[in-house]
């Protein structure tokens, strides 16, 4: 730690050994046993020193001491949206890709949020993200995995497949979305009880409609229950089975949805 105090190198050091992922001046303050009016100065001068990286404004993590290019050096992004976004969970294609759900590997990651999104399409601590966002009573079905030492929400299975259901864009569109929902009802953990569970809490009927005419045009096995109680909630009028797709195609009229993508064998 050449170039630093006594002092500085010993608060560092603090850091290094007790704050996980992005911090601020008061996790600083209290890792450091110092004031958040002086940690606040410290963390700015360890920045522009290489020492730490800025993430967000008012964020900071550790950069490790073996970097050899600290301006390059860059954390986890699901750690990253989630301190400098919060209130909300790893989603979408992100968790798609979590559970094995799909091979594809996305740039971006898909974060939902109860708090307001100004802008859905964001960069910070150099990484992309796809915000979007949900009511207050919609964070449900999330489980908290640990990303090295930073714990945080991801949407298990189920609430996954029910959100790219409501909006496929964040599973990468609905022909990925089916995809995944047959990689699903291939697995060993399938509990169809629990997806429908998830769509009613969510309340949005088209998910069961699009849920319904992939599970019967894919021929999803054992699909029989899921299938009745897709019919039982199909609500009147005709949806797009892609809401990002123009609204051209016939209409599947047992489930009230415009066949505007084709979905293949």
């Amino acid at each position: 730690m050449a170039g630093l105090s006594d002092t500085n190198r010993t608060l560092l050091a603090r850091m290094h050994r007790d704050l996980d992922g992005p911090f601020d001046a008061d996790a600083a303050a209290a890792a450091a046993g110092i004031e958040p009016a002086r940690a606040a100065r410290l963390l700015r001068h360890l920045a522009a020193q290489g020492w730490l990286t800025r993430v967000h404004r008012g964020l900071y993590a550790t950069v490790p001491l073996e970097a050899e290019s600290p301006e390059d050096w860059r954390i986890d992004p699901w750690a990253v949206v989630d301190a400098a976004i919060g209130d909300g969970y790893v989603g979408g294609w992100t968790a798609l890709h979590h559970w094995d759900l799909t091979d594809q590997i996305f740039a971006t990651t898909v974060y939902l949020t109860a708090r307001p999104v100004a802008h859905r399409q964001r960069e910070i601590g150099g990484a992309r993200f796809e915000l979007r966002h949900i009511g207050g009573d919609d964070r449900f079905g999330t489980k908290r995995v640990w990303r090295g030492r930073v714990p945080v929400d991801v949407s298990d299975r189920e609430r996954t497949l029910v959100d790219c259901l409501d909006d496929p864009s964040i599973g990468g569109g609905v022909r990925h979305v089916a995809e995944a929902l047959q990689e699903y009802a291939a697995g060993d953990r399938v509990d169809w009880a629990r997806v429908v569970e998830s769509g009613d809490r969510l309340g949005n009927r088209t998910v069961f409609k699009r849920l319904g005419l992939i599970a019967e045009e894919l021929e999803v096995p054992d699909a029989d229950a899921l299938l009745q109680a897709c019919r039982e909630r199909v609500s009147s009028g005709v949806g797009r089975l892609d809401p990002g797709r123009p609204a051209e195609g016939p209409v599947a009229r047992r489930w009230g949805l415009r066949r505007n993508v084709s979905l293949g064998a």
